[in-house]
C-alpha cells in the first residue's frame, strides 16, 4: 500500500480514538416523541431534539465533541450540517450548538457551534460560524455568511460577510411568525424516533 493510504488510515484511527474520549460522542440522541427524523438524516451523539421538530433528508446533526440542543417546533430542511466545537486545552474552548424554538433552517444551511434564538429563519446555503448569535427576529438571506462571534440583532442580514441590511418588512415578519408556528408540517407523529422511520408513519 502507498504511504498516502497508510497515512490516511493512521489519521482515521487517531481521529476515532480522540473523538471517543469525549463523553458527548458516546451519548445517545434524545428525540421527543412528536419529532420527525427522516430515515436519510444522520443524528449522532449528544443531541437533544424538542417536540414537533422535523429533520429532513441528508441532514447531519453531529454532537460528538459537544452537545446540540434544538428547541420545539424547529424545522431543519434537507442537507443541513449542524456541528459543534470541542474543548482542546491550549488550543480552543469548546462551544455547543443551541437552536431555539420555532426556527427554520433552509436547505444546505451550515451551523457550527453558534446560538440561534427563537423565531429565526436561516436561508438556503447560509453559514453561521462559531460563537455567532442570531437574536429572535433575524432573517438570514440565502448564501450569507455570519462571521465568528457576530451578534445579529433582529432584521435582514445578507452578504459575505453578512451585514444588517434593514428592518423586516410586514411580509417578512408575517413569514417569520408563520414558520415559527408551523415549523413541523406533520404534527401527527406521536411515535418515538427510531432509525428507519419513514414518511409512511405520518399517515393519520
Amino acid at each position: 500500500p502507498s504511504s498516502r493510504s497508510l497515512s490516511s488510515r493512521s489519521w482515521a484511527e487517531f481521529a476515532k480514538r480522540k473523538i471517543l474520549t469525549f463523553e458527548h460522542a458516546l451519548a445517545d440522541p434524545v428525540v421527543a416523541a412528536s419529532a420527525f427524523i427522516h430515515p436519510a438524516a444522520f443524528v449522532e451523539g449528544d443531541v437533544r431534539i424538542g417536540e414537533h421538530c422535523s429533520v429532513w433528508p441528508q441532514t447531519v446533526v453531529r454532537g460528538d465533541v459537544n452537545y446540540i440542543e434544538i428547541g420545539a417546533g424547529t424545522n431543519i430542511q434537507d442537507s443541513c450540517v449542524l456541528h459543534v466545537r470541542g474543548d482542546f486545552p491550549e488550543r480552543q474552548v469548546g462551544r455547543p450548538l443551541i437552536i431555539g424554538e420555532g426556527v427554520s433552517l433552509g436547505h444546505q444551511a451550515c451551523l457550527h457551534a453558534c446560538t440561534v434564538e427563537d423565531r429565526v429563519l436561516v436561508g438556503i446555503g447560509a453559514v453561521i460560524l462559531d460563537g455567532a448569535v442570531l437574536k429572535s427576529g433575524v432573517l438570514v438571506a440565502a448564501g450569507a455568511v455570519i462571521s465568528p462571534g457576530k451578534v445579529c440583532e433582529a432584521g435582514l442580514w445578507a452578504g459575505v460577510p453578512a451585514k444588517r441590511i434593514r428592518d423586516l418588512n410586514p411580509q417578512e415578519e408575517a413569514m417569520l411568525t408563520w414558520q415559527s408556528q408551523t415549523a413541523n408540517p406533520w404534527p401527527l407523529t406521536p411515535k418515538p424516533y427510531t432509525p428507519g422511520s419513514s414518511l409512511r408513519n405520518l399517515r393519520p
